[in-house]
């Protein structure tokens, strides 16, 4: 993965808009570091494999970065994203990285099932 660059991101963004997509949206505060730390509040998300469509999508920041999508009946948001995968064409690849390393955040869009 490679840090993000705003205007790729945004372009693959626009080049997905009004298409039937798949959704993997995943966040993790380390719960499975509350093991270790009984101070860390353990929190996490997880969807795949969620149909949307959106309308208008945006990336903004000055990274970590966020990005939001509009659909027809709401938003869906992901803040804390640092990477890309920059080997997928067809897909975009989203996630945020901590300070060690770990994944924190991943924000997933493809045309065909994760």
């Amino acid at each position: 993965m490679q840090p993000i660059e705003l205007g790729e991101i945004q372009r693959r963004i626009d080049s997905l808009k009004n298409q039937d997509l798949y959704l993997h949206l995943e966040m993790t505060t380390g719960a499975y570091a509350a093991h270790w730390d009984s101070t860390k509040h353990p929190a996490a998300t997880f969807v795949t494999n969620a149909a949307v469509r959106y309308t208008h999508g945006s990336i903004s920041g000055a990274g970590p970065y966020r990005v939001g999508l509009k659909t027809e009946h709401g938003w869906i948001y992901s803040e804390g994203l640092t990477h890309y995968e920059e080997t997928e064409t067809e897909r975009l690849l989203l996630a945020g990285h901590d300070s060690q390393g770990k994944l924190v955040v991943a924000l997933q869009l493809s045309g065909q099932p994760f």
